[in-house]
């Protein structure tokens, strides 16, 4: 099992003997409850670099909704051991650590943050764009595994990274989905069976659809509370409820 780091001496005590090996570092940022996706990143980041690095956290300032944090799932030991014999260490520091500041200081995008995600979810791109900085400061990786399908975020990151001049390689991951088509998410598992059957619909309206209006409305007719579909430079982006479970999806058209 790989090693934790939960403290910030200790992980920059680890972070330094690294560096002297000349070792390149991939890094996967995530907030645990690890699925399939997550391990898809990981496997990518073992092939391209020397030692991997990932860091579960879960981030407060990105949760608009304090009752979703306090659900959100905490599987520390699960999350090891799925990324067993993939990654050389894992970096779970405090939020007390990682937030001295009390969150006075943080990152502001101004345009695509306030848009889809951002509309509905008020600060939630501000929190994401912070965590990731100071996670990119701390590890100071080569690379850093973003999956595609939370696609307003990567955008983001990708954003930030070069606006800040920051010496990481942002790489893009395939959407990992499941034989019907769902993304997989920490979040599916909040699903009833049946909602998780009625959730497969949800992929193949954005992706079949010929406009998002049509998707947006074949969606509230098989039973979903639609938040947003919308094109965008060739990609179609979505956000749904579904039992009270929030879910979130992008094809490219």
């Amino acid at each position: 099992m790989p090693p934790i780091f939960s403290q910030l001496d200790e992980w920059r005590r680890e972070r330094a003997a690294i560096e002297r090996t000349g070792a390149t570092i991939g890094f996967v940022p995530t907030m645990g409850a690890l699925h399939a996706g997550h391990r898809a990143l990981l496997e990518r980041a073992r092939g391209e670099n020397d030692r991997v690095i990932l860091s579960i956290f879960v981030n407060p300032t990105q949760f608009d909704d304090p009752a979703d944090l306090i659900r959100y799932p905490r599987t520390l030991e699960a999350d090891r051991a799925l990324a067993d014999g993939l990654v050389d260490a894992v970096f779970a520091p405090s939020a007390e650590d990682l937030y001295p500041d009390n969150y006075h200081y943080r990152v502001t995008e101004d345009f695509l943050s306030t848009q889809w995600e951002g509309a509905h979810r008020p600060g939630h791109f501000d929190g994401v764009l912070t965590v990731v900085l100071k996670l990119l400061n701390l590890v100071r990786p080569r690379r850093a595994y973003f999956g595609e399908k939370d696609w307003q975020q990567l955008e983001l990151v990708r954003g930030m990274v070069s606006a800040l001049f920051l010496p990481v390689e942002i790489v893009a991951c395939p959407t990992v989905r499941d034989p019907d088509g769902l993304a997989l998410s920490s979040r599916n598992r909040r699903l009833s069976p049946v909602a998780r059957e009625q959730a497969a619909a949800f992929p193949r309206a954005l992706g079949q659809a010929s406009a998002a209006a049509i998707a947006a409305e074949k969606l509230r007719t098989a039973g979903f509370e639609v938040d947003y579909v919308e094109d965008h430079e060739g990609r179609r982006v979505g956000a749904v409820r579904l039992e009270g479970v929030r879910l979130i999806d992008n094809v490219r058209l």
